[in-house]
């Protein structure tokens, strides 16, 4: 009988309540102490298309998703037709006794229908637009999943809308939920039941990158919404009541790193979030912060391109692009993480690598990895590994001190000029964006100060090349496949490398730019196959490395239609 060990997934349109029912049973099935990983799908249209959410749930940790359906609930007449092919012998389909369905056609499967008066139900209740409700009440009872987790998760969701729709929705949840124990619990093999275990989160990339960003300084955050990073000015403007973040909903992509440049300029921790259509228009401006060495994060969540691309999609074609982007040569760095954790991490990296480096640092990310929710231990963030590097900047007693004339962009060994703010009379400079002399002045004619200018930028990245950590190994030691991945396809790889027992390893990158070589090298020359793994058509991150390394890969694995990999996808594709 498979027990805490299944995936759920809820199918509707937009308006019916796909994305919040699923949160919401995402959240009543960690507060069972069962981990649980959510992923939505929707289309780009405002209102109707296909839209679904999925929940995965076991008593282990989970980081992917998975192409296999155990339960499947449908708001949509055409729902039964389109999910079947996804649902597992033995699993169920739930559905509104009112659509047509080929019940014969399912038991020929060995997949159970689930009719139930779901509309009705909401309906009776107060409005059929708590059909969703039903939905997951339905789900628990023919699971045997405790009701009182999805009640819990209920009353909170629905304390603004007041008691009246509290209790609406809680009967609603509560007829379907006896309805489908009483027709069909009896008769289906899944169970669903609570375990004791600490209280956990549950949370997106997105969110876990703001709460790292928050603690590690960031008290500015401009964006013009884009997704999918728009997760991210959300949550630091939902949040700005309660801690000291100034957001900004800019006019456009080019005034919101303006802005974010300004603030660090200033003193403040600031950040800007796109996508990779909103992150072409800042291209400019990203070389200004090149040339005149101020710090600043850019979250780059990318979707397919080119252009408006896929909006709600996912991929990870602009890797070259923001390691290459602006003109002119210059440091940047480029973070990509591929957990919760690393997401958390880089929040507050980010910042110290850009003050530390006085340049862009651009944390690459994902629809896939911003959106999808994890349940994790709060342990597991680590808040105390969280640091606050300003790099070095001069205090004010520091320039009260200065003896003789200060130099914003002083030769240095390592590239890395004494950082002033603004304001003290002992640290009057320029910070102009054509060529410019120690001071800042305009010196853009004379080709020996071009020439040490440039080097000078650049030397800043062999030092930040030193503090770009290895790529993680997990796995045995030596394997017969080595899975080479960067960014959001670690969840799916690690699965595939646990399915394969002893026969893989995962080779996991999450510091891509610039590329630690002399870390990375061995880890490559030791592995008996080689293969990269993109939401890419090209291999980009494959390129990259035997550009620096070398090191070609024997196979590539490729995907790029929009949808991330399950680890069944990459199992099928291995040679």
């Amino acid at each position: 009988m498979p027990k805490n060990d299944m995936t759920f997934r809820i199918e509707g349109e937009a308006g019916q309540g796909v994305e919040s029912g699923g949160g919401g049973f995402a959240l009543s099935v960690a507060r069972s102490g069962l981990h649980v990983f959510g992923m939505q799908d929707y289309m780009s249209r405002i209102r109707g298309g296909h839209n679904y959410y999925q929940v995965r749930v076991a008593e282990t940790p989970l980081y992917s998703h998975t192409a296999k359906v155990d339960v499947l609930m449908a708001l949509l007449p055409g729902t039964v037709e389109r999910h079947k092919e996804a649902v597992v012998p033995g699993g169920g389909i739930i559905y509104d006794e009112e659509f047509e369905v080929d019940e014969e056609d399912l038991k020929s499967r060995d997949i159970h229908p689930f009719p139930v008066p779901l509309f009705q139900i909401a309906e009776e209740a107060g409005a059929k637009i708590m059909a969703n409700t039903a939905c997951f009440g339905a789900a628990a009872g023919v699971t045997g999943f405790p009701f009182e987790f999805i009640a819990s998760v209920i009353r909170d969701n629905f304390i603004k809308k007041g008691d009246k729709v509290i209790q609406a929705n809680l009967q609603t949840a509560e007829n379907a939920y006896q309805y489908a124990q009483e027709n069909y619990s009896a008769d289906f093999d899944y169970r669903l039941e609570s375990v004791d275990a600490p209280q956990r989160m549950v949370i997106n990339g997105n969110q876990a990158f703001c709460l790292g960003a928050l603690l590690g300084g960031c008290r500015f955050m401009s964006a013009y919404p884009m997704t999918p990073s728009t997760g991210i000015i959300e949550w630091m403007a939902g949040h700005s009541h309660q801690y000291p973040i100034v957001t900004k909903h800019t006019e456009d992509e080019l005034a919101a790193i303006l802005m974010a440049i300004g603030a660090n300029f200033a003193g403040v921790r600031g950040m800007c979030a796109t996508s990779g259509g909103g992150f072409s228009l800042m291209v400019e401006s990203l070389g200004l912060a090149g040339m005149t060495e101020t710090p600043v994060v850019i979250v780059e969540a990318q979707r397919p391109g080119p252009s408006t691309g896929m909006p709600t999609r996912t991929e990870q074609g602009d890797l070259l692009f923001v390691i290459h982007a602006s003109q002119g040569e210059f440091t940047r760095v480029v973070l990509a993480p591929g957990t919760i954790e690393e997401c958390f991490h880089s929040g507050w990296r980010a910042f110290n690598l850009a003050e530390k480096y006085q340049c862009p640092v651009i944390v690459l990310s994902d629809n896939f990895m911003a959106n999808s929710v994890r349940s994790i231990e709060r342990a597991d963030f680590h808040f105390e590994d969280v640091v606050i590097d300003r790099g070095r900047l001069l205090s004010r007693e520091d320039l009260d001190k200065l003896d003789g004339e200060y130099l914003r962009y002083e030769f240095t060994e390592d590239g890395i000029s004494p950082r002033a703010l603004p304001g003290h009379p002992n640290a009057v400079f320029q910070a102009c964006s054509d060529e410019h002399d120690q001071k800042g002045h305009f010196n853009d004619e004379d080709p020996e100060n071009r020439t040490k200018m440039v080097q000078k930028r650049l030397r800043k990245l062999e030092g930040a090349r030193d503090e770009m950590r290895e790529p993680s190994l997990y796995g045995p030691d030596q394997a017969d496949v080595t899975l080479v991945g960067w960014g959001s396809t670690y969840g799916a790889l690690r699965e595939v490398v646990d399915s394969l027992d002893g026969e893989a390893n995962l080779l996991h990158f999450t510091d891509l730019w610039p590329l630690p070589v002399d870390k990375v090298l061995p880890h490559l020359e030791k592995a008996q196959r080689l293969v990269t793994v993109e939401n890419n058509a090209t291999g980009q991150f494959a390129r990259l490395l035997r550009a620096y390394t070398g090191v070609a890969a024997d196979q590539q694995i490729s995907k790029f239609d929009g949808r991330p990999f399950s680890p069944e996808y990459i199992l099928d594709r291995l040679e």
